[in-house]
């Protein structure tokens, strides 16, 4: 929304007059009848003119001056940031066999617009990934004959090593926490059966599959062997609390497709490149997708899966063996994902593979419209469709006499278009205000005025985003596109097997506001630690709970006063909830770091780490009330103690949550346990501390048993248990309270079915 300055009181000339008329029988009951006219009615007109004219000026002050601080500034508001995934298409029919190149920006039927945001070669293809698991020593002596057999049937000289084909990602779900395809497999690849849809009749399989490798092979219209595009989710782990994350660096690894070897059923392997400027996923080191060059129809081949036909099927380097003939069948090549020769990468973790796969984000494309016709005067401003645009998808042009359209450049500010008076008179610019969605030209001084009667047009623009467009899972339709050529798309289905994320809601008014006071302290710099936190909320993509600042402490020594060094612990935001706490992920800690790095002093050493909680246990003993439910009490109990430790707010003891590095005491947990509706008197609390996967007592320090849990100036407490009861001492330790009515000779009876 554009920045309007609020009414500080809104009322106004006839307003005031009716309010004034309706206290007259309060002051002057004698007064019956204020018609038009009357003296006294004339008296109360005037005094309501003088008052609106008082509220005019009143309402221009504070307000708008801080408003005006914002334009002065620069600092519009921020424009909505929309949510983003990866996805898989495939044809609704299968009797489509042809490949089609999608234009960018194909519509996905969601609750909220979608768009594909690159081109894409959709294929008459479906992908199931595989891994050989190699089998564990029970499993092998389990199978010790089927083995010996299978090396009979396959010629094998000694003992084989048996492995099992394992389908990954099945019917294309994610998995959530990761895979790792190399370090479960037994020769450390990922296969992708590259599957052709199913026939009418089996006896027609094969002309399907010879049509699906024309299409992979020709590239439909272009004739030019096709695209695969392949979309990769890796599993990013939680990382450690002062792990130090950078970007992550490339994956190096090979793609590779089977073809035709120099024997009959022997396979060999072409090294498929990526092309070049379509890696969106950084070397599978970020969820995105890349597309594979593909290469021509006679070199696409698959080894025949029956045992009987090709003595070789799933043997040494071949391909995984399929046990089902039908979807065997279907297999026109295979695409083989494994580490480059000479290269030590011994694990790689996905949470999702598929083929066909778009990148998708909640924003909506709006291209040729006008906006208006130029009036000739300086400095007009002109509104866009929708508001929250995307900069640099943004397209304007501006007719200019026998010229037609021309396109004219944003700029961040008119007043600094050159230093040449020359040039920036002639400058064909325009200042975008993206969160509201406007543009200002310049006046003939800083920026060239558009000439009268001429139109100003949208050449192209995206539009969108917000929070809504987080959408789970599944929740994707179909997607409507063209083709590069023009013609329409025939129809697609979109298989979504991760949540939308990233959406971000366009900043307030409000907010915008209260970051006038640290934009005029630091200008967008990271100087004091006020700075570091005021900067630390302002990230884009990121949902900030909690930021700490600690100079001159470098995490990886565990040591402070450390120059030029500083470390920012960040915690995303997270409701009150049982353990555990909250820590930030990779994606959380990179974005942070990102938008500090361009902040800070050049000589500064930022760190940018997530926090070291210390495990704690609570047992505490009260006695009760009476008129009050026991359970609810003793719940109550709990939920005061893991509010208090918790470690944003409403926890802490200022409700900002529990302050770092501060010790935990157990006389303060004993007030806040005091507090609670219901306890009638504290009988004893005790503190645990974690000893392997056991727990340990705290040891007291006073003759009265007061106990602490000292902490690290870096450190935070994590109530991971806390037991309480209704008694005259706390339990000894942190296991579950037995069943006071369960007998120690009960058995189980075996039940008899009953027979019809």
């Amino acid at each position: 929304m554009p920045i309007l300055p609020p009414s500080l009181d809104d009322r106004r000339f006839d307003d005031l007059v009716e309010d004034l008329i309706a206290r007259i029988p309060a002051h002057t009951p004698e007064w019956t009848n204020p018609r038009l006219g009357d003296p006294g009615r004339t008296l109360i007109e005037l005094f309501a003119w003088l008052g609106d004219a008082l509220l005019y000026r009143a309402n221009l002050i504070p307000e708008r001056q801080r408003l005006v601080f914002l334009k002065l500034l620069g600092m519009g508001l921020k424009p909505a940031q929309p949510a983003r995934t990866v996805v898989s298409l495939g044809f609704t029919q299968p009797t489509e066999l042809g490949a089609h190149t999608l234009a960018p920006h194909g519509s996905v039927k969601a609750a909220l617009p979608f768009e594909t945001l690159a081109e894409i070669t959709v294929l008459p293809l479906s992908g199931e990934a595989y891994i050989k698991r190699r089998l564990n020593p029970q499993e092998r002596a389990d199978r010790a004959d089927v083995l010996q057999g299978l090396a009979r049937i396959h010629g094998i000289a000694g003992t084989p090593q048996g492995y099992e084909t394992t389908p990954v990602f099945a019917e294309g779900r994610a998995v959530p926490g990761g895979l790792d395809v190399f370090g479960q497999s037994a020769d450390r690849a990922l296969w992708v059966a590259l599957l052709a849809p199913v026939a009418p009749r089996p006896v027609d399989q094969p002309d399907v599959n010879g049509a699906v490798k024309l299409a992979m092979g020709s590239g439909g219209a272009s004739g030019l062997p096709a695209l695969l595009s392949v979309g990769v989710v890796p599993a990013l782990t939680m990382p450690a609390p002062f792990e130090d994350v950078a970007t992550p660096a490339p994956v190096p690894v090979l793609w590779e497709l089977t073809t035709q070897g120099a024997s009959g059923f022997a396979t060999d392997y072409l090294t498929l490149g990526v092309q070049p400027g379509t890696d969106s996923s950084g070397g599978l080191a970020r969820a995105g997708s890349l597309r594979l060059q593909l290469p021509g129809q006679r070199d696409i081949w698959a080894p025949p899966n029956d045992v009987g036909i090709n003595p070789l099927a799933g043997v040494g380097d071949a391909p995984p063996r399929l046990d089902d003939p039908d979807r065997a069948a279907r297999v026109v090549a295979w695409l083989r994902l494994r580490p480059k020769p000479g290269e030590s990468v011994d694990s790689l973790k996905l949470a999702w593979l598929g083929i066909n796969a778009a990148e998708v984000d909640q924003r909506t494309t709006v291209a040729a419209r006008v906006l208006g016709v130029s009036t000739g005067a300086g400095s007009q401003s002109f509104s866009l469709p929708f508001g929250s645009v995307d900069p640099s998808s943004l397209g304007v042009q501006v007719e200019e006499p026998g010229q037609g359209y021309r396109a004219w450049t944003a700029v961040d500010d008119l007043a600094a278009v050159s230093a040449d008076a020359g040039v920036a008179r002639e400058a064909r610019v325009f200042q975008l205000d993206a969160e509201a969605g406007t543009l200002l030209f310049g006046d003939g001084v800083r920026g060239r005025v558009p000439e009268r009667e001429m139109r100003v047009r949208l050449a192209s623009g995206r539009f969108g985003g917000g929070r809504a467009g987080n959408l789970p899972p599944g929740s994707m339709g179909e997607l409507r596109a063209t083709r590069i050529d023009g013609r329409a798309a025939p129809a697609i289905t979109v298989q979504q097997p991760l949540a939308a994320e990233g959406g971000e809601d366009a900043e307030t008014l409000a907010l915008a506001e209260r970051r006038i006071p640290a934009m005029l302290r630091h200008r967008d710099r990271a100087v004091t630690e006020e700075d570091y936190r005021r900067l630390s909320e302002e990230a884009p993509g990121i949902d900030v709970g909690r930021i700490e600042v600690l100079p001159r402490f470098k995490p990886a020594d565990r040591r402070f006063n450390v120059p030029g060094v500083v470390s920012v612990m960040g915690l995303p935001a997270a409701p009150l909830q049982p353990a555990p706490n909250p820590r930030p992920d990779r994606p959380f800690i990179e974005r942070l770091h990102a938008h500090l790095a361009a902040r800070v002093p050049l000589a500064t050493e930022l760190y940018v780490i997530g926090c070291d909680y210390v495990p704690l246990g609570i047992a505490v003993a009260v006695r009760l009330r009476d008129g009050f439910a026991r359970d609810k009490v003793l719940l109550e109990v709990r939920e005061a103690l893991r509010r208090l430790l918790w470690p944003l707010a409403p926890g802490g003891l200022d409700r900002k949550g529990w302050p770092l590095g501060r010790a935990v005491r157990s006389r303060e947990l004993e007030v806040e346990v005091s507090r609670v509706d219901g306890v009638d008197e504290l009988r004893g609390i005790t503190l645990f501390q974690r000893n392997g996967d056991a727990w340990q007592a705290l040891p007291s320090i006073a003759s009265d048993g007061a106990q602490i849990l000292a902490l690290l100036a870096w450190q935070l407490p994590e109530l991971l248990a806390v037991v309480a009861v209704e008694g005259d001492a706390p339990p000894k330790d942190l296991s579950a309270l037995p069943n006071p009515f369960a007998e120690d000779n009960a058995v189980a009876v075996p039940v008899v079915p009953e027979v019809c």
